[in-house]
């Protein structure tokens, strides 16, 4: 069947991503060969793929596909991640839309709301990475709330306590008061945000005395429990031992003395809110302060709030500072600019807040983690990532891993009674009430006694797992899946989340395995636009990936992501770089149509030029594929995807190409032709992992294959020793070749007209590729000699001289008096900028940067008329 003189990115990426899966190539089971592993990072079950997603997962591809062709038991297990605020926020704002309000619903119905949107828009984003050619094994699909990921997560937790790592306990939070649940420290963005700074006067009790403290957030002065000063402050040494007067509320609150207090910042004297502030908290705790939480979940003020109960914060300190203003205590307002923490999923300015939460001890279980970033028994690449991870894992913080919703996994917290420890921690109902019967000395005690914690655990308590998890590893720990897949090679994630996830899979691996997860971490940049913003549907300058596929083909935009995508360092994405790509992929193709368009004869024999371009694009290729290994050993994808690209590009298409094949209306030699044809399969073999449609579309064209011996399981090219003498003689004729249509394309000499090369050999270079050097420049006849060749023209490579004499390629007369006329014009310039530069009101009174272009002409001018005059001279 002939090809199609355009290639049909669509078409064809539909039928071999369906051949794919038709025969199961993805799929892996464990057998006698060596594993090569990678685990997804699962993106959130409600997301659609981004432009982040769409590098991460091709270069999870890219290395899945070569791990497959260099004869590896390949595994790439794909999932998704249950998300809890995420998809929490996505399902009640749905019931909203429906007039239902979650408060309404008890847990299971509204978890049966929360399965429905899931399996409504669950799968999307996993479709969509099939088109983009991600070759997962998909019958291992994994979501982080199937049964058995549950069970592994509950079983941890329960462990975990056991061992006296998990405790609950009375804390300040991070609260996020649109989702209403707590937040872990990673799991809060700080941004600079300008703000007010409002200095509010205080009365002392029993006088008419003020002082003055200044605050960012004059609604939480309704939960100022005490003022605070240093007690080396000599300003306020009077103050010791007196009380003052909260504005609006009038609540009589002492003025304690604590070393805490900067004396060189702010007017010296500070607010005490310990509900509202951790490190007021750790004041009043150290004071014994009354702590007095003025807001509700949702951010709005409660009873303690007085008459503005019920008002959004920011509503509230609105109209606070219209009456602090309006009672005369507001002394003035300043501009300021501060950090303001944000929820990482909600955008929602985050309030500290006192709650009772679960919590996971990370200091002890964190060494083992560290130690092996340190190590390098699990390598950050790149390296520069390593001073970050230390520095987080020596100064991790306990881990609140209790979140205030109904969609993840339920603390399996037990509680029995009214007190404090009046519960048990178990992985089922009956195991509590056996426990709880125990420890309260109470047999009487049945399962309608015990009421389950309604908190859900952090969804990055279930993701921890995941390389464990996803192989039965917590629930059978020595299966044998989890024993040959496990530790995974290979890990490619995103940098924000090398503390929420790779650290916590690290500590976990270490815990549940006594192992590291994973060997290597490949940590991508970020995507950005030309003005370097990230991407992001807010800003509007994500591209849909669908629509870029649609237009430029899979395999098109992969080569745009990969063409400048360094690890570590963000990319600057471009479309145009997806335009590229899909012209890489019409070079492929062309190149293919050309060689396909070939007869093919068995009595013609093989030309010298075409057995020399074998032997040099063995040898060529050979260096390439050199270069391309240790390019992946090092986890350089973008630049071995480039060495890819320049050898079949350049090398390939522009060089190989043209030296062997036939003249026109020529038949090609049998075994020429079978040689290019093993030379091509080489290169699909390695653009493969690159471009894996169109590469396997030609593999299956070239002959009949069976399924057995198609591309995707084909084997990578062997490593044999280079001739880098061959490489470097090609790179000496191949110059000669350009200055050859160098001076054609001057001359407007037709290719089709032959000339003749004299060389002057200075370098003794080697002879062997003179028949390429005369089919390539059509030479009809290349003579060595040891002198200048006159009425010629001449150009050198390296300190070799070539010569194309002029007679009877061009007409002599004709180019003397083109040159003559040149030359005169080129003078009459010069002579005008040297008379710019000879006026001293010019020089003097122009920019240095005008008279420094003044004088660059007037080298680049005098240079030019240096080679007229030479090349006159030649011809004359």
């Amino acid at each position: 069947m002939g090809l199609e003189a355009k290639y049909n990115a669509q078409k064809v990426e539909e039928q071999w991503y369906n051949y794919w899966m038709e025969h199961n190539y993805f799929h892996s089971e464990v057998d006698d060969r060596e594993p090569y592993t990678i685990v997804i990072p699962p993106p959130n079950v409600t997301g659609v793929l981004h432009m982040g997603h769409m590098l991460n997962n091709t270069l999870q591809d890219v290395l899945i596909r070569r791990a497959r062709l260099k004869g590896f038991n390949a595994c790439w297990v794909p999932g998704t991640d249950h998300a809890s605020i995420a998809t929490e926020a996505k399902v009640v704002a749905k019931l909203q839309q429906e007039g239902i309000r979650k408060a309404d619903l008890t847990r299971d119905e509204f978890l049966k709301h929360a399965w429905d949107w899931t399996h409504t828009h669950g799968g999307i984003i996993l479709e969509q990475l099939k088109k983009l050619g991600a070759s997962c094994d998909w019958e291992r699909t994994k979501f982080t709330m199937d049964d058995d990921m549950s069970a592994s997560v509950i079983k941890v937790f329960v462990d975990l306590y056991k061992k006296g790592h998990i405790y609950r306990g009375y804390r300040m939070v991070n609260w996020d008061p649109q989702a209403k649940t707590t937040l872990s420290d990673e799991e809060v963005n700080y941004e600079e945000k300008q703000g007010n700074l409002y200095y509010l006067n205080y009365k002392i009790e029993g006088s008419e005395e003020f002082l003055t403290i200044a605050t960012t957030r004059p609604e939480t002065i309704l939960g100022d429990t005490a003022i605070c000063i240093n007690p080396n402050d000599e300003r306020f040494s009077h103050l010791k031992g007196k009380k003052a007067v909260v504005p609006i509320c009038n609540r009589i609150i002492p003025i304690i003395e604590d070393d805490y207090v900067d004396m060189e910042f702010g007017t010296g004297c500070l607010k005490v809110t310990p509900a509202h502030d951790e490190n007021d908290k750790a004041l009043g705790d150290k004071h014994h302060l009354e702590v007095i939480d003025i807001l509700n979940e949702d951010g709005s003020l409660n009873q303690y709030g007085m008459q503005y109960e019920g008002k959004d914060r920011f509503v509230a300190r609105k109209e606070i500072v219209t009456e602090l203003d309006a009672m005369g205590v507001l002394l003035k307002t300043a501009q300021h600019t501060h950090k303001v923490g944000t929820s990482e999923r909600t955008g929602a300015i985050i309030e500290p807040k006192l709650s009772d939460q679960w919590f996971l001890k990370m200091k002890e279980l964190a060494q083992p983690a560290l130690d092996a970033v340190l190590e390098k028994e699990v390598h950050l690449v790149p390296e520069k990532f390593v001073n970050t991870y230390r520095h987080w894992m020596e100064n991790v913080r306990d881990w609140n891993i209790s979140r205030q919703l109904w969609w993840g996994q339920q603390i399996p917290a037990y509680y029995y009674g009214v007190g404090k420890n009046d519960f048990v921690v178990a992985e089922t109902l009956e195991d509590a009430l056996v426990e709880a019967r125990k420890k309260s000395g109470n047999e009487k005690l049945t399962r309608a006694d015990l009421t389950q914690d309604p908190d859900a655990l952090d969804t990055w308590f279930s993701s921890w797992l995941w390389p464990i998890s996803v192989f039965g590893g917590i629930l059978e720990p020595d299966n044998k899946e989890i024993n040959y897949y496990y530790p995974t090679n290979d890990l490619v994630t995103a940098p924000e989340i090398l503390f929420f996830w790779v650290a916590r899979m690290i500590i976990a691996g270490y815990e549940y395995r006594n192992e590291k997860p994973f060997t290597n971490v490949y940590l991508t940049g970020i995507v950005r636009d030309k003005q370097r913003r990230k991407m992001s549907k807010s800003l509007g300058n994500s591209p849909d990936p669908i629509e870029l596929m649609d237009k430029y083909g899979a395999d098109g935009v992969r080569v745009g992501m990969l063409l400048s995508s360094p690890a570590g360092n963000d990319l600057m994405f471009d479309e145009d770089l997806c335009k590229q790509g899909s012209g890489f992929v019409t070079k492929i193709w062309n190149a293919y149509r050309l060689i396909d368009g070939w007869d093919v004869s068995e009595t013609q024999a093989p030309t010298e030029t075409a057995t020399i371009a074998i032997n040099w694009y063995r040898a060529k290729f050979q260096k390439t594929l050199a270069e391309i290994e240790d390019h992946f050993s090092k986890y350089r994808i973008s630049d071995a995807l480039m060495a890819t690209y320049k050898l079949i590009w350049d090398d390939f298409c522009s060089w190989f190409l043209e030296m062997v094949k036939p003249g026109y209306g020529d038949p090609i030699a049998t075994s020429t032709y079978n040689e290019v044809i093993t030379i091509l399969e080489d290169n699909l073999k390695i653009l493969h992992p690159f471009v894996p449609f169109i590469s396997e579309e030609i593999w299956q064209h070239i002959t009949k294959r069976s399924p057995e011996d198609a591309l995707i399981i084909a084997s990578w090219p062997n490593e044999v020793q280079t001739n880098d003498k061959l490489i470097a003689d090609f790179g000496v004729a191949s110059e000669v070749i350009s200055g050859v249509r160098t001076i054609r394309k001057e001359k407007n000499i037709s290719f089709r007209d032959s000339i003749s090369l004299w060389v002057i050999n200075n370098e003794g270079q080697s002879k062997d590729f003179d028949p390429v050097i005369q089919k390539l420049g059509n030479i009809s006849e290349l003579k060595y000699t040891s002198e200048a060749i006159d009425g010629a023209l001449t150009f050198r490579v390296k300190s070799n001289e070539y010569f194309i004499p002029m007679a009877g390629a061009i007409d002599v007369a004709e180019e003397i008096e083109k040159l003559q006329e040149e030359l005169k014009y080129t003078e009459g310039f010069l002579k005008s900028v040297q008379g710019k530069l000879k006026n001293e009101r010019f020089v003097s009174g122009a920019p240095a940067q005008v008279v420094a272009m003044e004088k660059q002409k007037e080298a680049d001018a005098i240079a030019k008329i240096e080679t007229l005059k030479a090349s006159l001279a030649n011809l004359k």
